[in-house]
């Protein structure tokens, strides 16, 4: 028998498990894991300050804008004379009052002005409603009318021919409102109407 080993030597630290000498041992790192409670906590924390920063934000605008509507409502009122303001503001619903009283449950038709007689007579007036029309006498440069104001008519009116020549103005009024008409020369009509809206009121 030979003095040979039956299977060569075999390097030492190779083969057996072992790293090779010089070589540190190697592991491999376990993968990170992402803390999902601080995910979610950031993500509310976020929320909440985006919030509050808005309300703060608002806030802040509202606070500013009443400032300056205060102060502005002080300097108009500083601005305006105080009788100047009072006095118109008493005079304008005074004034609508006093008209809606004279006329209130009538209708007034007016015509007024220069109206020649021609060949087929003097001024040719007629007035009233769609149910109601009359005839006017024209007299002393002027003619006016009043009737008792129907709620169901559907307009009032008053319509005035010239003769010929002539300048005349016309009017109708029921409810403080009043439309107006106007005719020159020739044989022009004058017309003035009020319709009913159809909510009690003329317009």
């Amino acid at each position: 028998m030979s003095n040979q080993p039956p299977y060569p030597p075999q390097q030492p630290g190779w083969g057996n498990g072992q790293q090779p000498y010089g070589q540190p041992p190697f592991q491999p790192q376990p993968p990170k894991k992402r803390s999902v409670g601080k995910i979610v906590g950031l993500g509310c924390l976020g929320v909440i300050g985006l919030f509050v920063v808005i309300v703060i934000a608002v806030a802040a605008i509202g606070g500013g804008g009443s400032s300056n509507d205060s102060s502005g409502s002080g300097d108009s009122k500083s601005a305006a004379p105080a009788g100047e303001s009072s006095d118109k503001a008493a005079a304008d619903p005074k004034k609508n009052d006093t008209m809606k009283d004279a006329t209130d449950g009538k209708v007034v038709f007016k015509v007024w002005g220069t109206a020649p007689a021609g060949a087929l007579g003097g001024l040719d007036i007629g007035y009233g409603s769609d149910s109601d029309t009359r005839k006017g006498t024209f007299e002393d440069g002027k003619f006016e009318a009043t009737l008792t104001l129907d709620k169901k008519a559907l307009y009032f009116n008053v319509h005035a021919q010239l003769q010929g020549s002539g300048d005349i103005n016309c009017s109708v009024t029921a409810d403080g409102k009043t439309k107006k008409g106007h005719a020159s020369g020739g044989y022009n009509i004058c017309t003035a109407q009020l319709s009913s809206n159809f909510t009690g009121g003329w317009s």
